[in-house]
């Protein structure tokens, strides 16, 4: 089932919440009320009941004493004045009524039992009365002074509603500004929806909203970022697909060449011998330049290396090993320069290895037979100096950009060596420095 919108599901929360909490409240208004108003008619009635007890008893005949109402006693009186507000009598401890407030209180009932408030009901009628008892000082007389409930409950249910009302007339009010705050509020939300809805695949720009509300700043700063990878991945993945598509095509066609010197060949074993040899090796110049452009790629789009603590040392002596027999067969000399304590270093143990191999492949490839490759390693820095014919000033800038190579260079290649080596030594917080040397030969030093 599809869950409400955000905005109906606040209103809906605001309305019940409020709903509550005003009801909450009038009950509690009501409570509070009706004991303060029973608490200061009880008093009321004490006083009044004190005042009748201390009269003077030779007052009292045996004739029965009748007040006149107050309603006709006071013709513009202030005040209701119901008949249930207050009433009161005078018995004798026999029972005898020998005064009343010639309202209510002739139908009072002697029913004492004792001294205090209780409850009771007057002649033919069904409502509870709240009732005072109170014996005269000579003890010949009991006052008694009662008062209705359901008169308080009225009074309590006015002046609750008296201090309710304007609220419960607020409370529409009240709604509507919520509604209006909550859509006001939920705008941003809304535009950021509109840009999201008409924003193409490859927009990588950031959204912007300026009153976004403070706790949907977060999402929309990791969307940005979001949109900035994706912008980023996409643009990766069309310079390989542009990189690769540019550079495979010369070694592809120099394969399909030789193949189709192969084939004409016929029965000159010597041309197609040579062609055969030639076709291998295009064959593995197109491998080692796709196993390139591919560790390029995934160099692209390594952000968080899995780390571990190395000795460089042992890194360095491996690469060594593995290139011995290729620097022999060449003519040359690997001098290792290693310090004898360990070079401990955090990183990823595979790229590094893949750095320090490039760098000795580029130095057997341009470097004079004859001589040799110094790898230099210290705490501080990696080496790799080789003999050969270096590169020209103007160059050195550009080097370590992908498939440049400079001008003039017999051996065949595809410039993305130092470009790897490049990506490596960055993802690992290393400066790369290319130099030509005095002396003659061409340096690549690695500093952190």
């Amino acid at each position: 089932m599809q869950r409400l919108s955000l905005r109906l599901r606040l209103m809906m929360g605001f309305i019940l919440l409020t709903l509550i909490c005003w009801g909450a409240a009038s009950v509690g208004a009501w409570w509070q009320t009706r004991h303060n108003i029973n608490k200061l008619f009880d008093t009321q009635q004490m006083l009044f009941a004190k005042r009748l007890a201390v009269m003077n008893p030779e007052q009292l005949n045996h004739q029965l004493l009748k007040l006149p109402q107050t309603k006709k006693v006071l013709k513009s009186h202030r005040g209701e004045q119901e008949d249930d507000a207050l009433a009161f009598a005078v018995f004798t401890v026999d029972g005898r009524m020998v005064m009343n407030d010639g309202d209510n209180g002739k139908d009072f009932i002697f029913t004492w039992k004792r001294n205090g408030f209780i409850d009771g009901k007057l002649k033919g009628d069904d409502d509870l009365w709240r009732m005072v008892w109170l014996p005269t000082p000579d003890k010949k007389y009991l006052v008694v002074v009662g008062q209705e409930w359901e008169y308080r409950d009225e009074m309590t249910q006015d002046i609750v509603s008296a201090n309710l009302l304007p609220w419960l007339i607020a409370l529409p009010v009240m709604l509507i500004l919520l509604l209006w705050l909550v859509t006001r509020e939920l705008a941003p939300l809304k535009r950021i929806t509109r840009q999201l809805r008409y924003r193409s695949p490859d927009d990588g720009t950031p959204l912007v909203e300026n009153n976004v509300p403070q706790e949907v700043k977060p999402l929309l700063a990791e969307l940005n970022a979001l949109f900035f990878r994706v912008s980023e991945m996409l643009l990766r993945e069309r310079r390989f697909t542009s990189d690769a598509a540019h550079e495979l095509r010369s070694p592809l066609a120099a394969l399909k060449v030789q193949a189709e010197v192969a084939q004409l060949a016929h029965d000159d074993s010597q041309l197609r011998h040579h062609a055969l040899q030639n076709l291998d090796i295009g064959i593995d110049r197109a491998s080692r330049l796709v196993d390139q452009l591919l560790t390029l790629s995934r160099l692209d789009s390594a952000e968080d290396l899995a780390t571990e603590s190395l000795d460089l040392c042992q890194i360095v002596q491996q690469a060594v090993a593995d290139h011995y027999y290729q620097a022999q067969a060449a003519g040359m000399e690997i001098v290792l320069e290693a310090p004898d304590s360990a070079v401990n270093r955090t990183g990823n143990a595979l790229l590094l290895s893949l750095m320090i191999r490039n760098l000795l492949e580029n130095a057997l490839r341009y470097g004079q037979p004859g001589n040799g490759i110094r790898l230099k390693i210290d705490w501080h820095s990696i080496a790799v100096i080789d003999n050969g014919p270096g590169v020209n000033e103007d160059d050195l800038q550009r080097l370590g950009q992908r498939f440049y190579r400079p001008p003039g260079q017999q051996m065949s290649g595809s410039g993305l060596g130092l470009s790897i080596v490049s990506r490596i030594a960055r993802l690992h917080g290393m400066q790369i420095n290319f130099a030509n040397r005095s002396e003659g030969g061409f340096a690549v030093t690695l500093t952190w």
